[in-house]
């Protein structure tokens, strides 16, 4: 073989694994992806390291989740602050999402290859233009109480901090309202609003680890 065969067969080798890489890109930023949980919050649904296989051709297509669809989706910049009442807007209460990435391989580092990126995994409670009331330890979807046979036996719904303002609202017009299915271990939309469309990353769709669990979720 002379050194143009074998510069030609690295050439060949390169060129497929370059595409072989864009193609999974493409695959996991719009049709699936698998992850793991690592999060307390959706017990007893999904159990820290339960492995799920997430559906993102919703976020491809922009569909609107249904309620008691568990997402997925990027985290709130004011997730983790304790805001205060009076500088809330409860007229257009959504999440805030401050620190977006700028250059193109910022946003491209950030989004597609999700570096630095986190996410939170939760079920979708209020539709838009619902409006979501939580007292006496239940939810209620106008005015009517819903009926969750997904939580655990005894577990009730309520602030988990007295940072937790938005248990009263309408929820805004491509938005959703989500909790985790762990009340009390929750950090969710009662602590910092509602979650728009765009920010809406997958629906949970298979888990496929433990085996004896595998399937759809719901």
């Amino acid at each position: 073989m002379g050194v143009n065969d074998r510069v030609k067969n690295i050439l060949e080798w390169v060129f497929c694994i370059v595409v072989a890489f864009i193609l999974a890109i493409l695959i996991k930023y719009f049709i699936g992806t698998p992850t793991v949980v690592e999060q307390v919050s959706m017990k007893p649904t999904l159990i820290e390291g339960h492995r799920l296989i997430l559906n993102r051709w919703v976020r491809t297509v922009k569909q609107m989740p249904k309620r008691g669809d568990i997402i997925t989706f990027e985290a709130p910049s004011n997730a983790g602050k304790e805001v205060q009442k009076e500088d809330i807007d409860f007229n257009y209460p959504v999440a805030k999402y401050e620190n977006e990435p700028t250059s193109w391989w910022e946003k491209f580092t950030y989004y597609v290859l999700e570096i630095g990126k986190e996410s939170y995994i939760k079920r979708v409670i209020g539709l838009p233009g619902e409006h979501v009331q939580i007292k006496d330890g239940k939810v209620y979807i106008n005015g009517e109480e819903l009926q969750e046979d997904y939580l655990a036996e005894g577990v009730e719904t309520g602030p988990i901090s007295v940072y937790d303002y938005y248990l009263d609202i309408t929820v805004p017009e491509n938005c959703v309202f989500a909790m985790g299915d762990n009340r009390r271990h929750s950090t969710d939309c009662r602590k910092f609003g509602c979650i728009p469309l765009e920010k809406i990353e997958s629906k949970v769709w298979i888990r496929f680890w433990p085996f004896d669990l595998f399937g759809e979720v719901k």
